[in-house]
């Protein structure tokens, strides 16, 4: 729910739906996530990643398909606040991204955006940095992205002062981007091992 809550309006007001797995998106989507645990243990560490976010995207689409609207999310506010982190999503790496781009672009003024995002417990501008910062953690916690340096990810990213980025960062994840790195190497070697501990098993037992 937490990871939702950035992607699904009204996320906190979703519970017990039942999403149908025989047909539309929820049919896509339960046959990816099966398909995806059936070959786990044939992925590299980095296609796990990148599958892990096309699940994410796929249970997002599921759960907006059955979510209900209520008298505090209308259709009208639903579809805004949708249009606005698409357009975020997709303009998270332009450093020029702010509330005057963001406001010119869905033709809504900042208070009634900001309102929007009221819902959700956050504020327009607090909601980009977090999804740029979510989406740092993710490149480096991907071990394609292993010889980035940091400075670099966060660039990308859109961010354009590197002291900035990290002070963030340990505010959102409660360590500096470089520990959280080292913690991740380590993270990563350990799991690999455990694959190689696992196949050896495996092989000796067949």
């Amino acid at each position: 729910r937490p990871v939702l809550r950035d992607r699904v309006a009204g996320i906190d007001r979703c519970t017990a739906l039942r999403i149908p797995g025989t047909n539309g998106i929820g049919f896509v989507a339960a046959n990816f996530l099966r398909s995806c645990a059936t070959h786990a243990d044939q992925l590299q560490t980095h296609e796990f990643f990148t599958l892990s976010d096309h699940a994410l995207d796929l249970l997002t689409l599921a759960v907006t398909s059955v979510r209900p609207l209520d008298i505090n999310l209308s259709r009208s506010r639903a579809a805004s606040i949708n249009c606005i982190k698409t357009f975020i999503e997709q303009n998270l790496r332009d450093t020029e991204l702010d509330t005057r781009l963001i406001t010119r672009h869905a033709g809504l003024s900042a208070r009634y955006i900001n309102n929007l995002f009221e819902d959700e417990g956050t504020s327009l501008m607090r909601y980009v940095w977090k999804r740029r910062l979510e989406n740092c953690r993710k490149d480096m916690q991907n071990p394609a992205y292993a010889g980035h340096r940091i400075t670099d990810i966060a660039f990308r990213w859109g961010f354009n002062d590197a002291a900035h980025f990290s002070r963030a960062f340990k505010q959102q994840f409660g360590c500096s981007p470089r520990e959280f790195r080292r913690i991740q190497v380590h993270s990563n070697q350990t799991y690999n091992q455990e694959r190689c501990d696992d196949i050896d098993c495996f092989i000796k037992n067949t």
